[in-house]
């Protein structure tokens, strides 16, 4: 039996009428490029939708997060060995955990080049999907700039760059010099993010279903496959909203947010390879630190969780 949260968060009109349908159901899915377990979670979807017989009725729409405002552009030095640093573990353990994080991916077709991933800043990346998106090659713009980061260990925060990727995949060069050398669609990735403030969202990746139910984590895509089911039988029916922003219905586990010890606990037991939906923290799907970056952005009403939200089976 499943159990996931319902959201809790400001669900007014005025959201309900940013969120429109095209379709008889719609996912909203929260990502961020920077983050391990958001491209394991995409192909999770993929593989969810693909076994859903009303697949076809199904709108996906793809929304900014941001693990670090602050990052630089481009960082430098391992990424690997910064993380050991920071959660105080060995360079051989936290290798091992991204080489399960890589067999994980390569399960389900992905190449997680961990060895060449260059920490960057992902805010010109997100500003450039959306440009894509008003132009009608928003998928192609996405999975180019994910699969230089995630497999090819280019550095996504660099403007020649994503120059390169963005034209090569399909956006003109005219518009990407316009957003590149302005803040153009900057509003749309903010607005993202102000959204998954105001409905509780504090982990990635997060599929929120039909408006009622977030399920947050690269789970496993049997289990994704039964949240779509469930929440499509469920259509029309409107959620009960407990008190209080955030998660509940067991969205947020027993604990709520996580802490930096979790993320360490995570990386010491080497159980943070993405299959079975670990993440980040103990027993928890997204990301939140750790593996991903810093657990904070700035301007955010919502601390990021460590462990993420998880989906029981």
């Amino acid at each position: 039996m499943l159990t996931f949260g319902t959201l809790t968060g400001r669900t007014d009109s005025g959201l309900r009428a940013w969120w429109t349908y095209r379709r008889a159901m719609r996912i909203d899915v929260w990502s961020d490029i920077v983050c391990p377990f958001c491209h394991l979670g995409r192909r999770h979807l993929e593989l969810a939708l693909a076994d859903f017989e009303h697949a076809d009725q199904v709108e996906v729409v793809w929304h900014s997060y941001e693990l670090d405002r602050n990052a630089p552009a481009v960082g430098t030095g391992s990424n690997v060995d910064k993380i050991a640093a920071k959660y105080g573990v060995s360079r051989e353990q936290m290798v091992i955990t991204h080489e399960q994080m890589a067999q994980a991916a390569a399960e389900v077709g992905l190449d997680f080049a961990w060895e060449k991933v260059v920490p960057s800043n992902s805010y010109d990346a997100h500003r450039l999907i959306h440009a894509a998106r008003a132009a009608g090659v928003e998928t192609e713009v996405t999975d180019r700039i994910m699969r230089a980061w995630y497999s090819e260990g280019r550095p996504i925060g660099d403007h020649e760059v994503l120059r390169q990727l963005a034209t090569g995949a399909g956006l003109s060069a005219e518009v990407v010099d316009d957003v590149l050398g302005s803040d153009d669609y900057g509003i749309d990735v903010r607005t993202d993010e102000a959204v998954a403030s105001q409905i509780g969202i504090t982990g990635v990746p997060t599929f929120v279903l039909d408006q009622k139910y977030a399920v947050t984590g690269a789970q496993p895509p049997q289990l994704l496959l039964q949240a779509i089911e469930h929440a499509w039988a469920d259509q029309g029916n409107r959620p009960q909203m407990p008190s209080g922003g955030g998660c509940a219905g067991g969205c947020c586990g027993g604990g709520g947010c996580g802490s930096d010890a979790e993320a360490a606990s995570c990386a010491t037991d080497g159980s943070g390879d993405g299959s079975g939906g670990c993440g980040c923290g103990d027993g928890a799907g997204g990301c939140g630190g750790g593996i991903c970056g810093d657990a904070h952005s700035e301007g955010s009403d919502h601390e990021h969780h460590e462990s993420g939200h998880e989906v029981h089976a």
